[in-house]
Formats: C-alpha cells, structure tokens, sequence
C-alpha cells in the first residue's frame, strides 16, 4: 500500500506542475484584453506614484526608453497575496471567512518546503540534521503544519456555511463549489486525524518525505496518514483543473489588464495582434452591435449601430 501511496503522490505532484503550466500558457496566448489603465500604475516611478501620474507626463515620453520598478510591484502583489488586502477593505465578512483558508494554505505550503528541507539534510547530512538546525527544523515544520491545517480547515467550514446559508453567494454557488470545499475538508481532516493518531515508532511527516524521496516502499505508514497523503495527492492534482487555479490567473490579471500600460507603437507586436483581432468575425447577440459573424470586427466597429435609425 505504501508505494501505492507514493505512486500517487509522485504522478499528483507532476500532474499539478504540469496543469499549471497548461493552464499558464492558455493564458498567456489569451487575446489583447481591455486595459484598466488606472493610474498610477506600480511599476512607474516612485514619484510619479505619490501623485498618480505615469511616464506621460514627459515632454517627447515616446522617445525616450522606460523604467519599470519592480519594488512597486510587490509592494503592491504581497499585501494582496499573503492577506487579501482587497477583500479585507470591501468585503469584510468574506475575508474573515476567506483569509485563514488561504493563509492556511500558505502555511501547508511553506511546511511542505520544510520537509523537504528536513529530508535532504537527513540523506546527505545526518550530522547538520541531528544538531540544533534539525531541532529547529522539526519544530517550524510541526508549527506551520498544524497552524495551516488548522486554519484551512476552518477556512474551508466556514467558506461551507456561507455557501450554503448565505442568501447574496447562492446565485454564485454551484455543486462544484460545495465539492471542492467538502474535498478540502476531507483530505485535510483525514491527513490531520492520520498524523494525530499515528502509534508510537509510526514515521512522522519528514520520515515520511525522505521514505518518499528514495521511495521506500517498506515503510509502514498508517493506513489512517495514507488516506490523507492520497487525498492531499489528488486534490493537488484537481486544483489546476478547476477554477481554483485563480492563483495563475491573477498574476495575468493584473500585469496583463491593470498594469498594462504599454504604448501601441506603429509596427509593435500589439500593433500586429490589434490588426489580426480587427479580421475576426465576432457572432454577439447584442442586436445594436450588428455582429452576425459575417462583418469583421473592423466593420462592427467603424459602423454607427444607430445611423439607419436617424435616417
């Protein structure tokens, strides 16, 4: 059962790498979408942030090559990443539900780093892993992991409760959303209640991931922690096939649409893919927007929609 276990484990992983890199490109090859354009962009210089302006304040700015700071940026990226900044300022009662889910998944997150961590010591330095940095390393890694678990688990109930009593989420609500909570649940709650349970001389989670790194298949993992690995396994391997890949979409949304302030120059690429959008045939069922996917969009939109009317 064990290196079934493994097994599952190792195809989850590839399978998650490699759904977001799919579901990355899909993105990336994604048409031109409308620019926000709001100032001041992050990534403009700090002075011109203070006051919301943007490299169009310089006389000839077309002439002249520009700087981008990524400081900005993540001034910006890491307030919202780590601690839904947004949702913290216009929605409230869903950050308190949203927050210690995603934090908690954090946490997981970093755990699994220091397991890993803890693992590769154990093979190539048992010496470093046996002294005070191994001891400091278990107790981060036992920390983190039962914090995140903890607070992905009651992120996910009450992420449940408002699904299903919250009148204003109903309209957004579907099965799926009610699934991919309750997997949350169950894979973390079997994971937790297999690690909690373990009998004494069971391995512990970083015996677990060195056993995975060399694939000892002979290790006697409880059959309670095997549940919860495998399912912690296929959920890695569900997120990029599912809406909950936002994580990847979100870094398109912001620098493909809000920060987005590249100039179309004449013979640019973005010249190049506005002149290919203009050749599609848009089929919209908006009867004013005249598009029966016989006109280009160039004709949609060159055309008045009510110029026949005022004839």
């Amino acid at each position: 059962m064990t290196a079934v276990t493994f097994g599952v484990l190792y195809l989850a992983a590839f399978l998650f790498c490699a759904g977001c890199v799919v579901r990355a490109v899909m993105y990336a090859k994604q048409p031109l979408h409308l620019r926000w354009e709001l100032y001041p962009v992050p990534h403009e210089e700090p002075h011109r942030v203070e006051h919301g302006g943007s490299y169009f304040e310089e006389l000839n700015w077309w002439k002249g090559s520009r700087k981008s700071y990524m400081a900005g940026e993540l001034k910006v990226m890491v307030p919202e990443m780590l601690f839904l900044k947004a949702l913290f300022e216009f929605n409230r009662p869903m950050w308190i539900r949203s927050f210690p889910f995603h934090f908690g998944l954090y946490l997981m997150i970093g755990t699994c780093g220091l397991l890993l961590l803890a693992a590769l010591l154990g093979l190539w330095a048992p010496a470093l892993a046996a002294s005070g940095i191994g001891v400091l390393l278990h107790v981060a890694y036992v920390a983190t992991g039962i914090a995140g678990t903890a607070l992905a688990m009651l992120g996910a109930i009450l992420l449940l409760i408002a699904r299903l009593t919250d009148s204003k989420l109903k309209t957004y609500t579907v099965a799926g959303d009610i699934f991919n909570l309750l997997f949350f649940i169950a894979a973390f709650g079997a994971l937790a209640a297999g690690y909690l349970s373990r009998g004494e001389g069971a391995p512990g989670m970083a015996a677990i991931t060195g056993g995975l790194l060399r694939f000892r298949a002979d290790m006697a993992i409880p059959p309670l922690m095997q549940t919860g690995l495998i399912l912690c396994g296929l959920l890695a391997a569900y997120i990029p096939c599912t809406h909950m890949s936002h994580f990847i979409g979100k870094y398109f949304t912001y620098h493909s649409v809000r920060w987005n302030d590249a100039v179309n120059m004449p013979g640019s690429a973005i010249e190049k893919k506005l002149m290919e959008y203009l050749t599609y045939r848009p089929n919209w069922a908006a009867p004013h927007m005249t598009a029966d996917g016989k006109r280009s969009w160039a004709e949609v939109a060159t055309t008045n929609p009510w110029q026949g009317e005022k004839k």
